[in-house]
Formats: structure tokens, sequence, C-alpha cells
């Protein structure tokens, strides 16, 4: 099973749009958002019709209620999902990300905030940032996860 990771959207339609177009097309199941939306209408407009299951851990600029997508689950602080076998967290803040690996409960942990993608192997844990969609400081990425093959990628946005 893939899973998509995805954060700081910042109300970018078209880079947040072309992602989730690559997303339905490899039939990815789950999104992770690791906050920074912004605007619910942007996401709703971008993720509507996707079939998939939508989790968002709201960061510093998630006003309202993002609640006008069927299929999504806000979390305010963190996150934690079961991926087949492999226990995944995630927040939209580096501290609380770096902490909740130090635990070694998780054996991925995702975040945002800063744009920088970036992994890092806290013991057993993988911590890990996908970047950012809206193209800010650095290139739009985001990540993909297999739990078959047990393999993390980083996608250039640009690229797909």
């Amino acid at each position: 099973m893939k899973i998509a990771i995805i954060s700081d959207s910042h109300d970018n339609l078209p880079n947040l749009k072309k992602a989730v177009d690559w997303i339905k097309k490899e039939k990815i199941k789950i999104i992770i958002h690791c906050g920074d939306v912004s605007n619910q209408e942007i996401f709703k407009e971008a993720l509507g019709d996707y079939k998939g299951k939508i989790y968002l851990s709201r960061g510093n600029c998630d006003l309202g209620d993002f609640d006008i997508i069927p299929r999504l689950k806000i979390y305010d602080e963190f996150g934690e999902v079961s991926v087949r076998n492999k226990k995944v967290a995630f927040t939209h803040f580096p501290k609380i990300a770096g902490e909740l690996a130090m635990k070694e409960k998780y054996d991925l942990v995702f975040y945002g905030h800063n744009h920088k993608p970036w992994v890092k192997t806290v013991g057993k844990t993988q911590l890990v940032n996908p970047g950012n969609l809206s193209g800010v400081f650095y290139k739009a990425t985001f990540a993909t996860y297999d739990n078959r093959a047990d393999k993390l990628e980083l996608k250039i946005l640009e690229r797909l």
C-alpha cells in the first residue's frame, strides 16, 4: 500500500491539484497533509473528488473547520494511523515531530512547517519532512511511502 505525504500547500491550487491528480493516477488511497493548507475552499476544490482517506494535522496557517470534505479526519496537534504493519504519526511542527520520533513508538513521523525536504533516523523511527507544495523557499515537493517495499520517495512536482 502506498501513501502520499504533503505539507504546506498554502493555497497554491495549481500545485495541489497537480499533486492530487498524480496521486489519483497512481491509485494511492491515503493522503496525509502535515498542515498549512490555509484556505478550506482551495483544499475542497483540489481534493473534493478524491476517493481515498485524507488525514490533516492543522498548521499555524489553517483557519476554519475543514469539515467540508468527506473522508477527511482532522487533528489539532498530531495524528497517528496504522498503515498495514507500520505505525505512522504526523504533525505540522518540527518540535512535536522530534518529540514523537524520540519516543520510538512510531516507524515513521512526518512533519512540515519549514518547507525543507528532510529525512533523519531517530532510533528506529524515520523522521521525514516531505517539503512543501507551495514552492516557497524550496521547489514544490511531496513524498510517497510504499509500505510493501518499505520505500520512501521524494517527488519533485515539476518533474511529474
